[in-house]
């Protein structure tokens, strides 16, 4: 796979610093049901990496002394991992809300039978990757059967009373681009998302988000491979909109892998892009006692698909 890092820092994306930190998603593990072609995690069901029972407990201890609003649990699948539910249980415990990254297919795994009754029990936000409502365009970019699986997986969420209008159990669907092209307006493809699977499958969601495709990992390696790299890069920046600074999503969370070193933000970890730029990595509990607000936001060029059009975070469009 190529390495996309080296192509990132042409442009020279605009310098940004933290505000208040708010939110800490964690990535708890790299272990997947699935092997998605645009993963810029990289998981698959051959992952083996898991944060430790006492990184857990260091993330904890962060959480708590930094006043932390929200835990963003994501993986890989991160329900396979042995903590999560005692994990839901403590921010639960403590007022922390909880977003789970789900990939919707794990609620029909082995053992995994009580999954969405808990999720719903503790009230946990389901944010649920469906890149089309379509079932060939979604088993062609997540693998046979996939569609399927993920109908069933929400309207199994439904049967508790995610997304119903009368709960508040949040459910939110995710698009993402099937190639090197931005995403279309968030907001009338959640009318079309709406409409079709209410139509064909009776299934109701919240929002939907739409996030751009980023040049690393699989997706990226992908553009190399094909000499389609400088093409994106020069659309997204030449897409770049400076009032989606004020948003990006880096500005109040920050990332923190598998073993417990911290970054800006879910893409930076996954380029081994440490905080302030630093040659070493920085461990969460390191900053447990200091905080990082109003500090420097390492930035690369891949920083243009957080800001490109309407923007991209992890709760979708900026504007």
């Amino acid at each position: 796979m190529h390495d996309t890092l080296p192509y990132l820092n042409k442009m020279n994306f605009p310098v940004i610093t933290r505000k208040e930190l708010n939110t800490v998603q964690i990535n708890i593990g790299l272990k997947c049901n699935q092997q998605c072609v645009h993963c810029h995690v990289n998981s698959s069901p051959k992952r083996t990496e898991m944060m430790s029972p006492e990184t857990v407990e260091s993330v904890k201890e962060f959480l708590v002394k930094n006043n932390i609003q929200t835990l963003d649990i994501t993986g890989g699948a991160p329900e396979l991992h042995s903590e999560f539910k005692n994990l839901v249980l403590f921010a639960k415990k403590n007022n922390i809300h909880v977003i789970d990254r789900c990939n919707l297919t794990i609620l029909s795994e082995p053992g995994m039978n009580d999954l969405a009754q808990f999720l719903a029990i503790n009230e946990v936000e389901i944010v649920a990757s469906l890149p089309c409502y379509l079932e060939k365009n979604v088993d062609a970019q997540r693998g046979k059967g996939v569609f399927e699986r993920s109908i069933a997986g929400l309207q199994q969420l439904n049967s508790f009373g995610y997304g119903k209008p009368e709960s508040n159990l949040i459910l939110n669907l995710v698009y993402n681009p099937q190639g090197p092209v931005l995403p279309p307006s968030q907001e009338e493809l959640e009318i079309t998302y709406k409409k079709e699977l209410s139509n064909q499958y009776n299934i109701e969601f919240n929002q939907l988000f739409t996030l751009c495709n980023m040049p690393i990992q699989r997706f990226g390696s992908t553009l190399v491979s094909k000499n389609e790299l400088n093409n994106y890069m020069n659309l997204l920046k030449n897409s770049f909109r400076k009032d989606n600074l004020e948003n990006v999503m880096c500005r109040h969370l920050i990332s923190i892998d598998w073993q417990g070193n911290v970054y800006d933000c879910d893409f930076n970890q996954m380029l081994g892009l440490n905080m302030r730029d630093s040659k070493k990595q920085v461990h969460v509990s390191e900053l447990t006692n200091t905080g990082v607000k109003k500090e420097s936001i390492a930035v690369r060029d891949h920083c243009y698909g957080c800001t490109a059009g309407q923007g991209s975070s992890c709760s979708g469009a900026l504007v």
